[in-house]
């Protein structure tokens, strides 16, 4: 199946999901986090019924649903963005402003406490921003951010941005690392990739009190170790 073909098939549901949920902008907000939960859902069954795509899901033991944490997750896809909605409760988005403005997808992401961030001043100075997030986190949700700071190829392992560091001295709390190598079935530029397997490695967490420095780098090699493992680039 060509991509463009995937995309209007995958992206026409999209839309669909979110005018039958229209009326959860004005409702309570589960109502909404359903909707999100069944596009997870939906991005699993189009890789399986049209890319014949195998999704494994590893260490789900690791989520933790009596305390609070934030999930620092490698980005190679759009699957993650909505798949992570299908696996964990709630989840709360940090990402790109431009995202925000699109038309009533927009609203849905305003609606379950995503925030917009412009990646190119993420600084100390930002205390606002840092703030907005700690007040976010107080809520049993967990916010997710992509530390590579963009989608990236398969074989790329570009430097984690140091914004995800001062996430976790701010919030204090446990940061659960997901490792995804989608990119390999739904990459960023190129054709789509038939008969992969995805898998989702959710690490066991790592707890506040570490230097930022030394849970950046701690972070990137435990990420990057377990995504060379799992990558088909790497067995083929």
């Amino acid at each position: 199946m060509s991509k463009k073909l995937f995309s209007i098939i995958f992206y026409s549901g999209v839309i669909l999901v979110c005018i039958l949920f229209l009326p959860s902008l004005i409702m309570p907000k589960n109502i909404t986090i359903f909707g999100g939960k069944l596009l997870g859902h939906w991005s699993r069954f189009c890789l399986k019924f049209f890319l014949s795509t195998d999704i494994i899901v590893k260490g789900k033991e690791n989520i933790s649903n009596d305390e609070n944490f934030f999930i620092a997750c490698t980005h190679q896809s759009a699957f993650e963005t909505f798949y992570l909605q299908a696996i964990f409760r709630g989840p709360k988005f940090i990402l790109k402003k431009e995202l925000i403005k699109i038309p009533i997808f927009g609203r849905y992401l305003k609606k379950i406490g995503s925030i917009p961030v412009d990646r190119n001043k993420i600084s100390k100075d930002k205390i606002n921003f840092l703030d907005e997030i700690k007040i976010s986190s107080q809520d049993n949700r967990p916010i997710v951010i992509f530390p590579q700071g963009t989608r990236t190829e398969p074989h790329e392992r570009p430097n984690f941005k140091k914004g995800v560091a001062r996430i976790y001295k701010k919030l204090n709390i446990k940061c659960l690392p997901v490792i995804i190598n989608s990119g390999e079935v739904w990459p960023k530029y190129g054709d789509l990739n038939k008969n992969q397997k995805i898998t989702i490695s959710i690490l066991e967490p790592i707890g506040p009190g570490l230097e930022a420095k030394e849970f950046l780098n701690f972070l990137q090699n435990a990420m990057y170790d377990v995504l060379n493992k799992t990558s088909n680039l790497s067995s083929a």
